[in-house]
């Protein structure tokens, strides 16, 4: 068979763009952790000269960061030798409290061990939990999550449900199932103190940073166990499940639990990824093949790290799918908002 030039060069400019793609991110990364970015920000256009008479950093270190910035489009530059991080730029490179900041994704590398769990995996069917994913995990997941829970949580999506902050004024009690190193709980404590908060995680790495971050913290208590382990009082005003119930091997499980211990008024709000049953309509998103990536990576990983793991994965909740179960858990109220989160819908459940 002859080869048809035109689509092999199609398929190797494709492979080395992402190969590219790592090394550009290895370029952010250094940029977040150096502090580059900020220094940047706000500057004007700079040499490589006076980029390190601002940062202390090498000169000639800085100027072929530069230009592989420039040449990956992140930074303006006409000439190799002036550099411009633009306002919108800095939004998403340096500005950690716009809801847009994204290189904070960037801050921490993946242990290369984590392939050798992965590819194993491929052979088992047994994935990796959050913490067999290595030192930082947690905090990769927080970096990712914060922006827009920042912009969102607190002034919009909980305002939004039916009842629920007056109730959240007033003390309410509140569950965090899957709550990771705890921001969540962090930006709801301040805003309403008057409630208390439990926060329930599997992974120890982030129930230690979660526990050391509300050290000395009266309301807050955090638990080294499951969704399927939050016990059935009955009395729960609110429950989260905040962009985690795809990465449990049993969400099942969780969702019966949270069944039992909700108040008959009470609300679960969860947050899950943008997904649709068809690959048609998945094949909209731009980041799909990240998308999927990340699930074998990370999310599925998570999902099938037990042998009865359930592995629904990153995309595995769309709002026919999390309807479907959480009827069956028990629930009968089921509405879906769409807020200003270009990853996330949320979904309000009641009894």
């Amino acid at each position: 068979m002859g080869i048809d030039k035109d689509l092999l060069g199609k398929y190797t400019l494709t492979t080395w763009g992402y190969k590219q793609g790592e090394m550009v991110g290895l370029m952010i990364h250094l940029g977040v952790r150096l502090g580059i970015y900020e220094a940047l920000d706000g500057a004007g256009p700079v040499t490589a000269e006076e980029l390190s008479l601002a940062t202390g950093l090498h000169e000639r270190w800085l100027r072929e960061w530069l230009r592989a910035q420039g040449a990956a489009e992140l930074l303006v530059t006409a000439d190799g030798e002036t550099f411009e991080l633009e306002t919108e730029a800095a939004m998403v490179l340096a500005r950690r409290d716009t809801p847009t900041y994204a290189a904070g994704v960037f801050g921490s590398i993946r242990d290369p061990r984590v392939a050798d769990g992965l590819a194993e995996a491929f052979r088992t069917g047994i994935g990796l939990s959050y913490d067999d994913q290595g030192e930082g995990s947690e905090m990769h997941v927080e970096a990712m999550l914060a922006p827009m829970a920042r912009a969102l949580l607190v002034p919009t999506v909980l305002p939004a449900l039916d009842g629920v902050a007056d109730r959240l004024a007033a003390g309410a009690k509140v569950v965090d199932v899957g709550c990771g190193a705890g921001l969540a709980l962090q930006l709801m404590a301040e805003a309403w103190p008057e409630s208390t908060y439990e926060g329930y995680d599997v992974s120890e790495r982030a129930v230690a940073v979660a526990r050391e971050r509300f050290e000395g913290v009266d309301n807050i208590t955090i638990h080294l166990a499951g969704g399927e382990d939050v016990p059935p009082t009955g009395d729960v005003d609110l429950v989260m499940t905040l962009d985690c119930l795809h990465d449990m091997p049993r969400p099942d499980l969780a969702m019966g639990a949270i069944r039992s211990a909700i108040a008959d008024d009470g609300t679960w709000l969860v947050k899950e990824i943008k997904s649709a049953p068809e690959w048609g309509r998945n094949l909209r998103n731009p980041m799909l093949a990240m998308m999927y990536s990340t699930s074998v990576a990370t999310c599925m990983a998570s999902a099938m790290s037990t042998e009865d793991g359930l592995g629904l994965g990153t995309l595995g909740l769309n709002p026919v799918a999390l309807e479907e179960m959480v009827t069956e858990a028990g629930f009968t109220r089921f509405a879906m908002h769409d807020f200003e989160d270009p990853t996330n819908l949320y979904y309000e459940v009641r009894p």
